[in-house]
């Protein structure tokens, strides 16, 4: 089976330092309490207020052909099958760092870590399985990951052996780009510095066994805007392909395996690929739904410049939905922002100082900082981010694609 290598899964280094060991723990423990929390925040609450409701008005409602409280049990029913899947990236998680699992008779110095922010993150992180790795989400995929990979397919279009090609994927997520890219036969590496995304990652790209193995219900938890109950209890199955599978098929097509082309990094973006021990390595960048999450976007174009060789080139797309506008101290959390993918509630480490600016600006800025811009638009067919294509609410965004090359 092919791995999804990593610097960070098992390193000691990473319970030594009391800041990661803190947000690991916080990490693990969202994935544990996933299906407590879930329940009580979503329908017992609601069951309480519709009990709060006059009698012969609650009545009416729980009859049919309205039959709310069946449908608090078919969320609780999708709740659980939601949280199958959190246990097993939990089980994923101990096991990569050599912890304790629930079995213990002490309950483990993880359990209760987790803040409001941590939790919502990990709902997030199961719901994104929809996007990255459903059938469902293949539509999303294409509009967000598809540029990129025709870019790449064209700028090395006469490259003999792709394996020979490196390209880094910052903000890895859930790692379907990563992959993606994999099985078009190049070497890639994803970073990422979210725990929550990592295990997820992790486990789908090594622990899973066949392709659909697992039901998931991604707008369970979405009481407005629907037209029917079956949209919010849609059902998608995950992984849609068989990671391990579908890799071991692209080594009929280049001289090296797939466990030696795909790695993971767990750090900060801008502190690890600024710095000399990543100077030249990679012959492309990847940033999509990505340049958003900066604080000081100067920093970004300063690691990618760093990493790249010369001549190298960036493909960019996505909106410019800057993560931390409008939040005024390192406690403001956007676990729920559409694409975050930082630590919930905590600054990357590397972050000094904000500022937001236009495409026009960023654009002109790359230029400045020893870039030629190749290409660029704005593509206005708008691009949704888990997006429940039955919703009566529609949030798509006009995305900032172009290519860049390092002079």
């Amino acid at each position: 089976m092919s791995q999804l290598q990593g610097t960070w899964a098992g390193e000691p280094e990473v319970l030594a330092d009391a800041e990661e060991k803190r947000v690991l723990f916080a990490t693990l423990d969202s994935f544990r309490q996933y299906r407590r929390v879930a329940h009580h925040n979503t329908t017992h609450h609601r069951r309480q207020d519709f009990y709060a409701l006059p009698s012969d008005e609650w009545r009416l409602l729980a009859a049919p052909p309205i039959n709310f409280l069946l449908t608090l049990e078919q969320v609780d029913d999708a709740i659980d099958t939601n949280a199958d899947i959190a246990v097993q990236i939990l089980k994923t998680g101990l096991e990569s760092f050599g912890l304790e699992n629930e079995s213990s008779e002490t309950a483990p110095d993880w359990h209760g870590c987790a803040t409001s922010a941590d939790l919502d993150k990990a709902r997030s992180t199961l719901r994104q399985f929809y996007r990255d790795w459903s059938a469902a989400g293949a539509s999303e995929r294409q509009a967000s990951y598809g540029p990129v990979l025709r870019d790449f397919a064209v700028a090395f279009a006469k490259v003999p052996n792709r394996g020979d090609i490196k390209i880094l994927v910052p903000g890895a997520g859930l790692g379907r780009l990563v992959f993606e890219l994999c099985t078009q036969g190049y070497g890639v590496e994803g970073n990422e510095v979210s725990y929550h995304q990592l295990l997820a990652s992790s486990w789908v790209l090594n622990e899973t066994k066949r392709a659909e193995q697992n039901d998931l219900f991604p707008f369970a938890f979405d009481f407005s805007n629907n037209i029917s109950r079956a949209h919010q209890l849609k059902r998608v199955r995950i992984p849609d392909v068989h990671p391990a599978t579908t890799l071991a098929h692209t080594e009929d097509f280049t001289q090296i395996s797939a466990s030696d082309r795909m790695n993971m990094v767990a750090a900060d973006f801008s502190e690890l690929y600024s710095s000399p021990t990543r100077k030249e390595l990679f012959d492309a960048v990847a940033t999509v739904f990505f340049l958003d999450t900066a604080h000081n976007v100067i920093q970004y174009i300063r690691a990618v410049h760093n990493c790249l060789k010369p001549g190298g080139i960036w493909a960019n797309h996505g909106p410019l939905l800057w993560h931390w506008a409008d939040r005024i101290s390192p406690q403001d959390d956007d676990s729920s922002n559409h694409h975050s993918h930082k630590r919930g509630g905590e600054r990357p480490i590397s972050s000094q100082g904000r500022v937001e600016l236009s495409v026009e600006e960023v654009l002109m800025l790359i230029g400045k900082m020893g870039f030629q811009i190749k290409s660029q638009e704005v593509r206005k067919e708008g691009c949704g981010y888990i997006q429940n294509p039955e919703s009566m609410m529609q949030h798509h965004y006009q995305t900032s694609h172009w290519v860049a090359r390092k002079m």
